[in-house]
């Protein structure tokens, strides 16, 4: 269903849903910028994306009731709000159960994760030779001058780093490691 809705501001999500609400800014941005703004509706993609966790989900929620804000859940097509302002009864039956889904594809993921790095310590104690850690290739020095000249010719020129970054957009990370060859 397609909603006429004017979209004032996007609050971006890049710490973990289940981090609690005083670790989020993004969340705590939002909630300051409903109360200025007197906004009516907000609008997450996904139940998951304003919570993993379902005391913080349920917390986030009813403030942005008590605002009055009705938030709406773009995957489950559910309001928060009834006609009344209130939460729903079956959006709150909704919520419990998809934060509680939520929160366990987050137990899931953290169990898998630990068997997987049990697993491969395992491994390594069996072959020592295994290396912990990111294994990658690492470029001649021929290479780096061949695919780098250009950020090595403004470096060589005493142009700062972070100015090289922004003319060429080439990592920092990159740029130390290029530094070297000068």
């Amino acid at each position: 269903m397609k909603r006429d809705w004017e979209i004032v501001k996007v609050f971006g999500n890049y710490v973990s849903g289940a981090a609690p609400i005083e670790e989020r800014q993004e969340i705590l941005d939002l909630i300051a910028y409903v109360k200025e703004n007197k906004i009516d509706y907000c609008c997450a993609t996904s139940i998951d994306r304003v919570s993993r966790d379902l005391l913080t989900g349920v917390k986030i929620i009813r403030t942005l009731a008590e605002q009055g804000v009705n938030l709406y859940l773009a995957n489950y097509n559910i309001f928060t709000l009834d006609d009344d302002g209130k939460i729903s009864v079956m959006s709150e039956l909704m919520l419990s159960v998809t934060l509680s889904v939520a929160s366990y594809e987050r137990m899931q993921i953290r169990t898998r994760l630990n068997m997987g790095y049990r697993a491969y310590i395992q491994r390594r104690k069996e072959n020592p030779e295994l290396r912990l850690g990111r294994q990658g290739y690492q470029k001649s020095e021929d290479a780096y001058r061949e695919q780098y000249a250009k950020e090595l010719s403004l470096m060589r020129k005493g142009i700062s780093m972070r100015n090289v970054r922004q003319l060429t957009g080439t990592s920092l990370g990159t740029l130390q490691k290029l530094k070297k060859y000068l």
